[in-house]
């Protein structure tokens, strides 16, 4: 049970993703202009729901995959979950080390951290980009993180010949 209370969606919903990165970008922005730390407890928080569980435990998450992403017209592609799980701990890193940091004092690296979160989650929102995901590839080519993790992330060829075959259809 707690193998499954814990788990990751495999694939991911990569509209959903989006969203999801949206919303993060949303407090991220919020924080760095009204820099009150308690916005900083929701989205902590969220990131280290998604982390253990996907949208499960997500407030955010759950309104993205429960309300929003059926709503969504369209055509929805599903990618790899292992890296969007990876991006989500880097989001998680990023915004813990950004509370603690400002309720510390140090606010110049509080605000930083922040800012570089917007600007990760402003990529994966707006233009579909997800830097944690890059670095998840890296690091399998890397040897850091095993192949077998994602065997989809360490052979990409399968994703190119169904992508062909999409364009030809």
């Amino acid at each position: 049970m707690s193998q499954r209370l814990f788990s990751f969606p495999n694939p991911v919903n990569e509209t959903s993703a989006r969203l999801v990165a949206s919303g993060a970008f949303a407090q991220a922005v919020l924080f760095l202009t009204i820099r009150q730390w308690w916005v900083l407890v929701p989205l902590v928080y969220g990131f280290a729901a998604r982390v253990l569980s996907g949208p499960r435990f997500s407030p955010l998450g759950l309104l993205v995959t429960k309300v929003i992403t059926p709503r969504v017209g369209g055509e929805q592609r599903f990618v790899a979950g292992p890296p969007k799980r990876f991006a989500q701990g880097v989001g998680l890193v990023f915004s813990s080390v950004g509370l603690i940091a400002w309720v510390s004092g140090a606010h110049t690296l509080g605000a930083v951290m922040i800012a570089g979160l917007a600007v990760a989650a402003s990529l994966e929102a707006f233009a579909g980009f997800c830097l944690g995901c890059v670095m998840f590839s890296w690091l399998i080519r890397a040897g850091v993180i095993p192949q077998s993790v994602c065997r989809e992330c360490s052979d990409i060829t399968g994703r190119i010949n169904a992508q062909f075959s999409r364009s030809a259809a």
